[in-house]
């Protein structure tokens, strides 16, 4: 079969590799029909390949048709419809029976100190292959993955693989109430998805902050007040001026170790994933620094006795933090991995009666799976209003 693979920094191929087959009986194999590329993909385009294997296959955000199920799955049968959360999770541990999925106790990757298993993310998440491919194999088949209408079109659906719980998430951290106002930084998939959810949650006002103008506009037609970042000198200054000097009551980052606005950081990234792979490993575990400007202004604009919620992925080891301000603030943070699994009803339920998130219009671009490495280039340099790519193998 076809399938998106890792060869290096920068460097992701679609080539031929040997087809899943069912190796435990809570197993089952999907033909994936609809495959995207998400923001945690670019970090292991670019910062994450210490803990990457040529031939690696990638990608966590994907739906399809059910080909095959083991004896022991009986919530899906061959022929169905189904978006597979990219959480790899039992449902009956101690923490999913708590709706902490993301740190599921029996696909923890304990070798690494890290929580549940992901599809298509690195050694350190159990080097499951991932979903940018033609079938693939879905281990506890009986818990993940979600059924879904038939006679829509993909993308519906498909968010609920990832972005769009992420995105509900990360406003329900945030600690929204009837009528708050939440600043959301970074307007990429997610960010976008968190202006609905927040307004969906009770938000009376939501700003968005971004450089990007296409991104910008959407969220603006969303409702959101937007913040162009290169028009002013300060964020956070501006996000207490427009809150009457207090600062918005929730912020959430949605940009994570991507953010602009950190040269040296990311000059060190770079430096370390170019490292022989042990040293890479050990630099980036024991060392690492990601680039905090989205983290930091979040921190600087929240109001004092405000909540940050992080939905942007972080992994540095030694990252400064200004704890003074924040214990003065009294601010609230909370995040992790989403625990997909947790919201999925609520939002299936939710899109089965309607699109209130915008996930039907949120595709820029839609590619055969042959061109995703020109995809990733794309998406990586936010060429063409490029907002979300979906792959079709």
């Amino acid at each position: 079969m076809r399938a998106l693979t890792w060869h290096g920094i920068e460097d992701v191929r679609v080539q031929d590799v040997p087809e899943p087959a069912l190796l435990a009986p809570t197993d089952a194999i999907v033909r994936v029909t609809s495959t995207a590329i998400c923001g945690s993909d670019l970090h292991l385009y670019g910062v994450l390949a210490p803990f990457l294997t040529r031939g690696d296959v990638l990608g966590h955000e994907f739906m399809g048709i059910v080909t095959e199920v083991g004896d022991a799955v009986t919530t899906i049968a061959p022929g169905d419809r189904v978006v597979v959360p990219f959480t790899i999770a039992c449902g009956a541990c101690w923490m999913c029976r708590r709706g902490l999925h993301a740190q599921c106790e029996t696909t923890q990757v304990r070798e690494h100190g890290k929580g549940a298993a992901l599809f298509g993310y690195t050694s350190l998440y159990g080097q499951v292959p991932g979903g940018q491919a033609e079938l693939v194999r879905v281990p506890h088949a009986d818990v993940g993955p979600v059924k879904v209408p038939e006679g829509t079109p993909d993308e519906r659906f498909l968010f609920l693989s990832d972005i769009l719980p992420t995105a509900w998430q990360g406003i329900r951290w945030a600690d929204v109430e009837q009528g708050s106002t939440v600043a959301i930084l970074g307007l990429g998939p997610v960010g976008q998805l968190a202006v609905t959810c927040a307004r969906r949650q009770g938000a009376g006002r939501v700003i968005g902050v971004d450089l990007v103008p296409e991104r910008l506009e959407r969220a603006g037609a969303n409702g959101a007040e937007v913040v162009d970042v290169t028009a002013v000198d300060d964020v956070a200054a501006t996000l207490r001026e427009m809150t009457d000097g207090r600062g918005p009551d929730s912020v959430v980052d949605a940009v994570g170790m991507e953010a602009h606005g950190s040269p040296v950081a990311e000059r060190v990234i770079k430096m370390a994933a170019r490292l022989p792979k042990p040293l890479g490993r050990g630099a980036i575990e024991h060392a690492g620094i990601d680039r905090l400007a989205a983290l930091h202004t979040a921190i600087d604009a929240v109001r004092r006795g405000g909540t940050v919620s992080l939905s942007g992925v972080y992994g540095g080891a030694l990252d400064p933090m200004p704890l003074m301000d924040m214990f003065d603030k009294g601010i609230t943070m909370r995040m992790g991995q989403c625990h997909v699994q947790r919201w999925t009803g609520e939002l299936l339920d939710i899109l089965t009666h309607g699109d209130p998130f915008g996930v039907d219009d949120l595709v820029t671009h839609r590619l055969p799976l042959e061109e995703a490495p020109e995809a990733y280039a794309m998406f990586q340099e936010k060429r063409d209003g490029c907002i979300k790519v979906v792959l079709k193998p």
